[in-house]
């Protein structure tokens, strides 16, 4: 019966949004011409203004079956994935916009050149909103359902140790998935979970005989891996389904892939979305265009800034510093230079009030202007605008022995900007933090999550200044 639920709800799903997509293009329609055909009229007759229409709905159902496949397809009405609302959002913009470039190359192909391209933005804009707010509402009826205590998924824990422990918080912080815990069987109970005890492991048979119970939760610690076949054994005797937590949970990435070897599972714990070719591509791309653009717009300020760096004190106008990049290879790294010529560039910090720095320095340094010729690294291809700031091969030699998976953020390019500046941990600031934003984002990289990161460097504050000697 459960399982009959979830097909029926998210076959609903799929209708709802289906029959969203095609009205939003009927309101694209009407908003443009204020009437429901698809081209703009001109004196056509009764029959061919019929026809018209005809292609109009034909358009509209074609797009929204499209849209709801490829949606299908990525899993999105799968109520066991965990999708959050943003990340549902993410993937409904992205599908939306591949979807609208098709839809026009179809258009195009059946020889319909008249076609509005002011149509087509509505469109997307439309679906978008219509996608998202369905959901939006949804989340929010739910929410009032599951303070009612109704539309809750009853899950049953195996084990009570650090793992289980980890996953109740996981929970706790996530509310809005809806899953309750209604007990977990364990070896002896442990007074610090937040979650009924329901008895030894020798209560299995007993307790998934619960009708409530929708999915087992095996989340274990190493010592009691040995009770994993007889939990998968009684969740097949009884037709539950089961999801693991590993006891090794801390060493995985947010998304882990898995290779099969004969019977072996190859699980790559250090695999990372740039692994991807189509995204390292499409990084590549952004970097390269992004790089080109700002060069062009800073161009007049560049050069007001290398005229201030000459006159203010004797020396090169630019910087130039290795530093570590991709796959642990130095590059040399541009920048305009705000102190004296000295001595200890290659290992010493700087902080606000070094007297080193130029007057003009210090000026530059505050609006980190003096940062702008890593545009050029970025074109280069020795950088990328959003990444894990790089460092001087003093500092990684220093680090890598202190501070566990430092060289994992060499997996990367380094960027001009990052996660981990945008959220305060820049110059000299606690390393072991910056290095654990730095992993997140490597692990968890989107297109979206670089463009919040642009967005919050140019209006969050000042653009990123490591405070490096310069």
């Amino acid at each position: 019966m459960i399982e009959k639920n979830r097909r029926i709800r998210a076959t609903c799903n799929c209708l709802a949004d289906a029959v969203l997509i095609f009205l939003a293009y009927l309101l694209a329609n009407y908003l443009r011409f204020n009437y429901m055909r698809f081209f703009q009229p001109g004196g056509a007759g009764p029959a061919l203004a019929i026809a018209q229409d005809v292609r109009t709905m034909l358009a509209g159902v074609f797009a929204a079956v499209g849209t709801v496949l490829v949606l299908w397809l990525l899993h999105l009405y799968d109520s066991r994935r965990l999708y959050g609302i943003w990340r549902q959002s993410r993937i409904i913009v992205v599908v939306n916009a591949l979807c609208i470039v098709v839809f026009q190359a179809v258009l195009y192909l059946a020889r319909l050149p008249d076609f509005s391209r002011m149509v087509l933005a509505l469109f997307y804009c439309l679906a978008c909103g219509l996608l998202i707010g369905r959901r939006l509402v949804m989340r929010w009826y739910h929410r009032r359902q599951r303070d009612r205590g109704e539309g809750v998924r009853h899950l049953l824990m195996i084990g009570g140790g650090a793992i289980a422990a980890k996953y109740l918080l996981a929970l706790q912080h996530n509310p809005y998935y809806g899953f309750q815990v209604d007990g977990y069987l364990a070896g002896q109970e442990n007074p610090a979970l937040a979650c009924r005890y329901l008895g030894g492991y020798d209560r299995m048979d007993e307790s998934m005989d619960d009708p409530l119970i929708e999915e087992v939760i095996i989340a274990v610690d190493a010592g009691d891996m040995d009770r994993i076949p007889a939990v998968l054994s009684a969740c097949d005797k009884h037709g539950t389904r089961v999801t693991m937590v590993p006891f090794y949970n801390d060493y995985l990435p947010a998304r882990p892939t898995i290779d099969v070897l004969d019977d072996c599972k190859l699980i790559n714990i250090r695999q990372t979305p740039f692994d991807n070719l189509v995204n390292a591509a499409v990084k590549r791309l952004l970097d390269i265009v992004g790089s080109m653009l700002l060069i062009i717009l800073t161009s007049p300020v560049m050069l007001a800034v290398a005229i201030g760096v000459k006159l203010s004190s004797p020396g090169p106008v630019l910087f130039r510093q290795e530093r570590i990049g991709l796959n642990k290879k130095p590059f040399m790294m541009y920048k305009f230079r705000s102190m004296r010529v000295n001595t200890e560039e290659n290992t010493a910090w700087s902080t606000n009030a070094d007297p080193r720095k130029t007057r003009f320095g210090s000026l530059i340094r505050k609006f980190s202007l003096d940062e702008l010729p890593q545009f050029f690294n970025v074109l280069k291809g020795d950088m990328s605008l959003v990444g894990p700031r790089p460092e001087i091969p003093f500092h990684v030699e220093h680090f890598k022995e202190e501070i566990p998976r430092y060289l994992v953020r060499q997996q990367v390019r380094p960027g001009c900007t990052g996660w981990a500046q945008v959220n305060g941990l820049r110059g000299d600031t606690d390393i072991a933090e910056r290095i654990r934003y730095d992993i997140w984002y490597i692990e968890n990289w989107t297109v979206a999550l670089d463009l919040k990161i642009i967005f919050r460097t140019v209006f969050g504050g000042k653009m990123i200044n490591d405070e490096k000697l310069k």
